[in-house]
């Protein structure tokens, strides 16, 4: 898979994205008819449902770019990003599989052994198995690469891996972690400290791993610190190649950053907000609409982009920087600019539907431009890539 700079080709027109998108709309109108779920803001990471998960799966609707011996359907990217959309718009609870099928599936594709593969890749796509994002450390800020965690070799070739990892949403729901670890020294120069880092995939139940809850605002629990105390992870789960890690890392962030999550985990708010102001026609609330509208078809062409440049076989990792940096900003405007306009207290025990999801997207806002990198370090990327740094 090649990089590419910021000019990317339109997404072509896909008949089967809009079949499949048909289907799931049907689906999950049926599911909200029969309770199963409500809709709320952020449910990619705050909404654990294993049964809506699995459900999923046996609709053949994870795992769904996969080749079919590993349990996958064999279908476009285009077809996956119609999926993803139709679940995020409805406030759909995925969070149990996101980490799996976003990210880890597809990095388990391209480095990991047959054995790896054929383990764990059709639990994925069944939506049986989680996974956790193992990057951010406390300290280390967003320099990813000052990690500490480090895993040494034993006598009998397996890993003793001691640290902790921050932020790792869902870790108390999931089964495995996708851990960036320091195996070997840095080297000299500015990039040095990104040589002798290595990734492995660590089963969460094996002794010595403590997960810790860091809560939310909203007393809500899903991101943790996640302890290693002398934790042997066996030589056979390393992740690639050893010392690779940074490159592995890399490439795995183009599926973390560029996808429609990073604009829509406020689309339930601003949805409830075009129906308020379509039924009040106040100009001011017209007005906000057509602005945040405006803003979010842009960044959908944008996110849909690099899902075509996905199914080309390219990695997109700087326009994928991007749009987690623009989206993400959308996202915090999204709720100041409803808050602007509307007489709504935001409460979550509010009778309101608006005023609920304005309580939502506001406790979870701070995380927005956080998670997946800040938009700092995002904008950084994106100069360098562009010869600008």
């Amino acid at each position: 898979m090649s990089s590419n700079q910021l000019t990317l080709a339109p997404a072509p027109p896909s008949e089967a994205a809009e079949q499949v998108r048909l289907e799931v709309r049907q689906f999950l109108a049926e599911e909200l008819a029969a309770g199963t779920f409500t809709t709320h803001v952020d449910t990619w990471l705050s909404g654990v449902d294993p049964d809506f998960s699995r459900k999923l799966g046996a609709r053949g609707w994870l795992g769904m770019t996969w080749p079919r011996e590993y349990g996958g359907h064999e279908r476009t990217a285009m077809e996956r990003y119609a999926v993803t959309e139709e679940l995020l718009a409805a406030g759909a609870p995925v969070a149990a599989h996101w980490i799996a099928d976003r990210q880890s599936g597809p990095n388990l594709l391209r480095y990991g052994t047959e054995a790896q593969r054929k383990e764990i890749l059709p639990r994925i796509a069944a939506g049986e198995c989680y996974f956790v994002i193992g990057m951010s450390e406390p300290d280390s800020g967003s320099d990813l690469a000052s990690i500490r965690t480090r895993a040494a070799r034993n006598a009998d070739g397996d890993f003793v891996v001691n640290g902790a990892k921050v932020w790792t949403s869902n870790a108390h729901h999931s089964h495995y972690g996708i851990v960036l670890v320091r195996t070997g020294p840095p080297g000299e120069g500015p990039r040095g400290k990104h040589q002798g880092l290595t990734q492995l995939l660590v089963d969460l139940s094996l002794p010595g791993i403590t997960v810790n809850p860091i809560r939310i605002l909203d007393g809500g629990h899903h991101f943790n610190e996640v302890v290693f105390d002398d934790v042997v992870v066996p030589g056979d789960m390393l992740l690639g190649t050893e010392g690779a890690g940074w490159h592995q890392v890399t490439a795995e962030l183009a599926f973390e950053r560029s996808g429609p999550e990073r604009f829509l985990s406020t689309w339930p708010l601003l949805a409830e907000f075009g129906r308020r102001a379509a039924a009040t026609g106040d100009p001011a609330q017209l007005a906000t609409l057509g602005r945040l509208s405006a803003r979010a078809l842009a960044l959908r062409q944008l996110s849909l982009r690099i899902a075509a440049a996905l199914d080309r076989g390219e990695l997109p990792d700087i326009p994928a920087a991007l749009v987690k940096d623009v989206g993400t900003t959308f996202e915090q405007d999204v709720v100041d600019e409803v808050r602007r306009v509307v007489d709504v207290p935001a409460s979550l025990d509010s009778p309101d539907p608006l005023g609920r999801a304005l309580a939502e997207a506001q406790l979870h806002a701070p995380g927005y431009t956080l998670r997946g990198g800040t938009n700092e370090i995002l904008r950084g990327i994106v100069a360098r890539g562009l010869g600008l740094r």
